[in-house]
């Protein structure tokens, strides 16, 4: 049984279209923000003379925030739709970003964070639900589209905020900007997401049968797999949130230590330290645009196990090499591989386990995302930065071999 039903034509075509730019604005917007913030934690910091432990409090508060709310997002999508929750925690996301601006010291910094993380987290759950809805409306994938444009609002919101900064724009205003700019863009784009309906119909066909081998493609031939026990749904959640650990755990990790390895291990100084990260990002937007192909061409299993498996085997080399350009081709590679995996572990939990597998997945994928940092720091501490590093290389070589046996569980389910 294929993943996109035919009763999923539900949905108009010309609706589904519709949403699926509509989505991507949400996406964007929701890159646009985050980015914002990011540009401006220096200032927050020289503002509030916080020490650089002072700012790692501050920031564990955004972590906790979306820790909280995560799980809660499956409830509130199932009684509201995926519709309005993403639109109203868009919303909340926006004003939230004002709050950090206007602290006046740590503990409310701390506060203001735990806020824009929770606010971040439910938009993050809900409008990945709305994306799976919007596949099958459309009945092809699609959600690698999504994770590319906000990518691309993570790109256009480092470049205006740095663009902002020279022109010696403050804080506050540039939050003002962000906030009413990208408010209107997500009240614009809320009303033509899908409504609530096209949620429960994701629902009835995820649990109205088995699934394929290869969710994501658009074979119609019942899959062939071996007899076996069923997998439960909360093992599956944890199978699942595993492979989305581990690659959280990598792409959350390379960004807060590729300036201090170009630096101390390849000693790189000036622009040329934002060259492997800038390499990074540039290939996980490209891999992104291009991986609603591969996921029609190839299937989810493949894309998720050759990527991670590219991904790490690209950055094991890129670490062996005190070459900086060669070192930065590494960094592109794993950026190219990794692009696609947690977006794709995102749809295959939305198909296989509706909006609350997304939200389950999600918190235990970010749990990795806040656990890479201080682990590489740890490991780096006892041995080396270089095989720190090596860590986020293992974690997505592991993805790769772990994950057709949790694509051949989810087929006996």
């Amino acid at each position: 049984m294929s993943v996109f039903p035919a009763h999923s034509s539900a949905v108009s075509p010309a609706r589904a279209l519709s949403a699926r730019w509509a989505t991507s604005a949400v996406f964007f917007a929701n890159g646009m923000v985050i980015a914002t913030w990011v540009v401006r934690v220096p200032g927050v910091q020289s503002a509030l003379h916080l020490s650089p432990a002072s700012v790692g409090v501050a920031l564990l508060g955004m972590s906790v925030g979306s820790l909280i709310a995560m799980p809660q997002t499956g409830r509130l999508a199932a009684r509201f739709g995926t519709r309005r929750v993403t639109v109203w925690a868009g919303l909340c996301l926006m004003l939230a970003l004002l709050l950090p601006f206007s602290a006046p010291n740590l503990w409310l910094l701390f506060a203001a964070l735990m806020v824009l993380g929770a606010s971040n987290g439910v938009m993050d759950v809900a409008m990945n639900a709305q994306g799976v809805a919007v596949e099958r409306a459309l009945a092809r994938p699609v959600l690698s589209s999504f994770h590319a444009a906000y990518s691309l609002g993570n790109l256009a919101g480092a470049a205006l905020g740095s663009l902002l900064l020279g022109a010696g724009l403050g804080q506050w205003p540039h939050a003002l900007i962000i906030t009413l700019g990208m408010g209107v863009l997500v009240v614009l784009a809320g009303a033509r997401l899908l409504p609530r309906s096209a949620d429960e119909l994701a629902a009835e066909t995820t649990t109205a049968g088995s699934g394929s081998t290869e969710i994501g493609t658009l074979e119609t031939a019942p899959a062939k797999i071996s007899p076996g026990p069923r997998s439960s749904p909360t093992s599956l959640v944890w199978l699942l949130g595993t492979l989305c650990f581990l690659g959280m755990l990598g792409e959350g990790s390379l960004g807060d230590w590729s300036g201090l390895y170009s630096r101390d291990v390849l000693g790189v100084s000036g622009a040329a330290l934002g060259a492997a990260y800038t390499a990074f990002t540039l290939a996980m937007t490209l891999g992104r645009s291009l991986g609603d192909g591969w996921r029609s061409r190839y299937g989810d299993r493949r894309v998720v196990e050759v990527g991670a498996l590219v991904s790490g085997v690209g950055l094991s080399l890129g670490l062996l090499t005190l070459n900086p350009l060669l070192a930065a081709l590494g960094f592109l590679v794993f950026g190219l591989g990794i692009a696609n995996v947690v977006p794709v572990l995102y749809g295959t939990a939305g198909h296989a386990l509706a909006g609350r597998g997304i939200a389950r997945v999600a918190t235990i994928g970010y749990a990795g995302f806040l656990a890479g940092p201080p682990l590489i720091g740890f490991v780096s501490q006892l041995t080396s930065l270089r095989l720190g590093m090596a860590v986020i290389a293992l974690s997505l070589l592991l993805v790769g071999l772990l994950t057709p046996g949790v694509y051949r569980r989810l087929a006996r389910r």
